[in-house]
């Protein structure tokens, strides 16, 4: 219990910086997802092939293996372009190979993010009737008039419940970002463990805490779906 009592404070402080980094990545996933969910549906092949190849690689790799992409292998990658050209005559431009912590925690998360949402978007509009639009056509709008103003409001509405769901994920799989040492709640918890050797005690009260977050959130996701079934 002593050990317990002791490392709390600095798991809740992780707990808190795992809540931040979950609500940046679901807000820039957001943004990268609807992106990404509308060239799904765009008419034009190559802006649908895009939007496809992304989809289709973050949602088909494992998170994991992107956040070490991201942290090592971009860093690793720069190294080898700068090396070939200085050794082709340029003059060098780097000094610095390593990505901010917070940054590559925050793209990885992003990207994986928004990989999923995309899929999110791209059911929410499909699920709205075909004659909408057309109507909306009829009347004189252009096809992304219609879009803006006919159905994605109705489609926001009904990707939310989903979107609720995906930070819930989104929360638990911020605890793979301690494999780069970025100090959310796994890897404080992580650190405590290693200085006390409390393993069994830390790491439940680690669960427990994910528990409280998972479960809180689930519950306002399954109020806000009775909300808008009534509405």
């Amino acid at each position: 219990m002593e050990n317990i009592l002791h490392a709390l404070p600095l798991m809740l402080e992780g707990a808190g910086i795992s809540l931040i980094i979950t609500a940046v990545g679901i807000i820039l996933g957001s943004i990268i997802g609807l992106a990404a969910g509308l060239a799904r549906l765009s008419r034009n092949k190559l802006v649908r092939l895009g939007g496809t190849a992304y989809v289709d690689f973050f949602r088909g790799s494992p998170l994991f293996v992107q956040i070490m992409l991201i942290y090592f292998g971009i860093p690793g990658l720069l190294k080898s372009l700068h090396e070939y050209w200085v050794s082709t005559g340029g003059e060098p431009f780097m000094t610095n190979f390593s990505l901010n912590i917070w940054f590559a925690a925050i793209l990885s998360i992003s990207l994986n993010s928004g990989a999923y949402i995309a899929e999110i978007f791209r059911a929410g509009v499909q699920s709205i009737e075909k004659g909408q639009i057309e109507a909306a056509r009829s009347l004189g709008m252009n096809h992304f008039q219609a879009m803006r103003y006919v159905i994605l409001p109705q489609a926001f509405k009904r990707v939310i419940p989903p979107m609720g769901n995906e930070f819930i994920m989104l929360l638990k799989e911020t605890s793979l970002l301690s494999v780069i040492g970025f100090e959310e709640l796994a890897r404080k918890t992580q650190l405590e463990v290693a200085r006390t050797y409390a393993t069994f005690e830390l790491w439940l009260t680690a669960a427990f805490i994910y528990l409280i977050m998972t479960f809180t959130f689930s519950r306002l996701v399954d109020r806000l779906e009775e909300r808008l079934k009534t509405d």
